[in-house]
């Protein structure tokens, strides 16, 4: 029988046996299978704007990628500033967003956060986490994200499908995405950081969904404690 590896303090320490090089190994060449996630597709063309990645970021939460990769396109073709955003009647942009999920929401959230990038940051994207968490409506995971795909410096992003799966393998034990993002922080070798969303959350999406895992065609199989799996396919 395969040993499961056997985990830690809670949110403190690595899994006993847990080989996570072999792990981003697997990660980093099954992910290339899949589309790169839309926040990642307005960096490469916006030449890594950072804006344009905290709008993008903003937008995706709780929509599909498709959806976002629409309603970024049409946004941006308005306003790529927040100079002119914030200008934009705000029917226009729920127009420009739609069917985006909370759109009405995330329309008086955009005008906002744009108001207060022009009034204290210069009409500049802040590069540092906490000023970009003073922003309203800009949670961790957003923050994250423009720091590391709008600016290139080290973070972790953790999302639902990040926060599953490393519980899920036995990596980490923690309760919620904040949690995860702590222990990872403490563990999880610094050259993996910025990556490590993105190549989980495709394999969240398409094998190691919520309900019901695709254990039988994972590569990962080999290295994980299936932490709170009941039904697997």
């Amino acid at each position: 029988m395969r040993r499961r590896p056997a985990v830690g303090a809670v949110g403190a320490e690595q899994a006993e046996g847990f080989d996570v090089h072999a792990v981003a190994r697997i990660l980093r060449r099954v992910a290339r299978q899949w589309a790169v996630p839309v926040v990642g597709v307005v960096a490469e063309e916006s030449e890594g704007d950072p804006f344009l990645v905290l709008v993008s970021c903003l937008l995706s939460l709780r929509t599909r990628d498709e959806t976002t990769a629409g309603a970024s396109e049409r946004l941006f073709k308005l306003a790529r500033t927040p100079e002119r955003m914030a200008r934009l009647p705000l029917a226009a942009l729920r127009r420009a967003i739609y069917p985006v999920s909370f759109y009405r929401t995330k329309a008086r959230v955009l005008v906002g956060i744009c108001r207060d990038l022009l009034e204290r940051f210069g009409g500049k994207t802040p590069d540092d986490l906490d000023a970009l968490l003073s922003l309203k409506g800009v949670g961790r995971k957003t923050a994250n994200l423009v720091v590391t795909v709008g600016f290139g410096k080290p973070g972790i992003c953790v999302d639902t499908h990040v926060h599953r799966i490393c519980n899920r393998l036995g990596y980490v034990k923690t309760r919620t995405p904040e949690k995860t993002e702590e222990a990872l922080r403490r563990i999880l070798p610094r050259r993996y950081w910025v990556r490590w969303n993105d190549w989980l959350v495709p394999y969240g999406q398409h094998l190691c969904t919520p309900l019901s895992p695709f254990c039988s065609r994972c590569e990962l199989a080999p290295h994980c404690a299936r932490v709170g799996v009941t039904r697997s396919r």
